[in-house]
């Protein structure tokens, strides 16, 4: 979504062309010296590009080429594409080929893998934990109530919106349906309106902080955002303890993650460090390590669970320092590995969080994860995400047949409104903490503040929940098969299905029909765990070829 402005840019045919010529003449790290040189020529040329096709205001291409400039000309006298590869990577096939992510796999440990054993339902009476999910909060500090909710940038209802026209209004006390995202004060009544969805033993946090003007954001600008909204959820949940995951909204510029072997100015240490101190009080000193060092950590927040907090950034298609090397960022998919394997050695059961899910993924990326997933299934009990700010899952299959369930993937809805959303967050009732427990998902809530109703004059907001998911969908029980099957009731019930997307958008759908094309591709997204893999979907489009099915393939979004 806010990545338009430089996604657009980068995969315009006609700046291919421009693009190859000035790759070949990029200075190497031999001839740094002519790096300023080539900074200001790439930054005069897309600044042009932007404006030329209307991409942006010309204020908005200014400040976000200026923004992006130096890193991404780094990156690319690192990269070891040729032109055409790295053309081809961000502009697309019009203008060069590129695989060079396609050829790099994990090593799985020699161990045999278990024979799947599905978690059997806890007995009657037995302890159940709620776990708060928070993603996606987005605080605007500059959100001002009357402006403009549909300004010209990208986004609005801010200082730098200006006024509506008389016809319309602005935007409302606590949000807006609009490309806006939040006030500080709807954030404090979100988390001092918790207490009929609690109580909670933990919190799941999944990261993007800061708002959406990444045209416009500097290092002090993401760590205000940081330190501002941490003390908030400290002040409201106490000693209830916290497990954050990095978002892509964290750093500046944008997606900008650079793998830990990139020092100095460039490295991310400058948010890793912040990060460490704001949430220490939260994470023990081991986590707090491999968090400074590339953003993840694993703890056992109980005794016979662990939790491993990724940074999915490494896996981002947005995120150009991986054109450097893309092969196992960090190596943390390594590292998940023995994690996993170690937790299976013990008898532990495992959560995952983080920001990105993992159908969003670079392919690479993704189908090593999947298959991770598939290995570990049995001790796998839970993976959580958020990014898409809309309220959907990813079921994950064997990989021998792409028909048995064995995994599932929740993507809660975001804080934010953006785009036209109400706020929102998610409570996961989860088997609770017993010697033996499976630690599974058993059911989760969704709650929303009506904005129509909160934005009255002189009405109270009211966080209500919106809906209970077995209540709602007639599951049997929360496990990936149960989600298995209510996307193939979806496809040949039209009234199931619209209250998914009414629940999809947190009770405020767009105006326009969701028709059988979009229904086929929204369903096709919630089998899609393995980003790029039309397999997954076949069975949505009876008797359908191929190419029927690769249209369904969800398109990543930008959020």
């Amino acid at each position: 979504m806010p990545g338009t402005v430089l996604a657009t840019l980068y995969r315009s045919s006609q700046v291919c062309e421009v693009f190859s010529l000035q790759y070949l003449h990029l200075p190497n790290e031999e001839h740094l010296g002519e790096k300023e040189s080539s900074v200001e020529w790439v930054g005069s040329i897309a600044t042009k590009l932007c404006k030329l096709l209307k991409i942006a205001p010309p204020a908005v291409c200014q400040s976000t080429v200026q923004l992006f400039e130096d890193d991404v000309v780094e990156v690319w006298t690192r990269s070891v594409l040729s032109p055409s590869e790295a053309c081809g990577l961000l502009l697309g096939s019009t203008c060069g080929h590129w695989d060079v992510f396609s050829s790099w796999n994990i090593s799985l440990p020699a161990v045999p893998k278990p024979a799947p054993q599905p978690p059997k339902p806890p007995a009657p009476g037995a302890p159940v934990s709620r776990i708060l999910f928070l993603t996606d909060l987005h605080w605007d500090h500059d959100y001002l109530e009357g402006t403009d909710p549909d300004c010209e940038n990208p986004l609005c209802c801010r200082q730098d919106s200006g006024l509506p026209p008389a016809s319309r209004p602005g935007a409302g006390y606590w949000g807006e349906y609009s490309k806006c995202d939040l006030p500080l004060r709807t954030l404090e009544s979100l988390l001092s309106g918790l207490g009929p969805a609690g109580p909670f033993d933990m919190v799941y946090w999944t990261g993007d902080i800061p708002a959406h003007n990444i045209w416009h954001q500097s290092r002090q600008d993401q760590l205000r955002a940081l330190t501002t909204v941490t003390a908030l959820v400290k002040k409201f949940l106490g000693p209830v303890p916290v497990y954050p995951a990095v978002g892509n909204h964290e750093s500046t510029p944008v997606n900008g993650f650079p793998p830990p072997f990139i020092e100095g100015n460039h490295s991310s240490s400058w948010l890793y460090e912040a990060m460490a101190k704001a949430w220490e009080s939260w994470l023990p000193p081991e986590a707090l390590h491999t968090l400074r060092i590339g953003g993840f950590y694993a703890l056992s927040p109980r005794p016979g669970l662990r939790l491993i907090s990724l940074n999915m950034n490494f896996c981002s298609r947005e995120n150009f320092w991986l054109l450097i090397n893309s092969t196992d960022p960090a190596g943390q998919l390594q590292w998940l590995v023995g994690e996993l394997q170690a937790a299976e050695d013990r008898g532990d059961k495992v959560h995952i969080i983080g920001h990105i899910p993992p159908g969003h993924c670079l392919k690479s990326w993704s189908w090593n994860y999947y298959r991770i997933v598939a290995r570990y299934e049995n001790t796998l009990a839970g993976q959580f995400f958020g990014h898409t700010h809309v309220d959907e899952f990813e079921v994950f299959y064997d990989e021998e047949t792409l028909s048995r369930p064995l995994s599932v993937a929740f993507l809660a809805p975001s804080a934010t409104t953006y785009i036209g959303l109400n706020p929102g967050y998610r409570v996961y009732q989860i088997d609770g903490n017993y010697p033996g427990s499976s630690h599974v998902v058993l059911d989760h809530e969704t709650y929303i503040l009506n904005l129509t109703q909160a934005n009255e004059p002189g009405a109270i907001p009211h966080w209500q929940r919106l809906y209970r998911a077995r209540e709602t969908y007639g599951l049997p029980n929360a496990l990936p098969a149960a989600w298995h099957d209510l996307v193939y009731r979806m496809r040949g019930d039209t009234q199931l299905f619209q209250t998914f997307w009414f629940l999809y958008h947190k009770g405020h759908p767009p105006s326009e029909p969701c028709g059988m094309p979009c229904r086929l591709t929204t369903l096709c997204a919630q089998l899609s765990a393995r980003s790029d893999s039309p397999a997954l979907c076949r069975h949505l489009v009876p008797d359908g070829s191929l190419p029927d099915v690769q249209s369904l393939q969800p398109r990543p979004s930008f959020c």
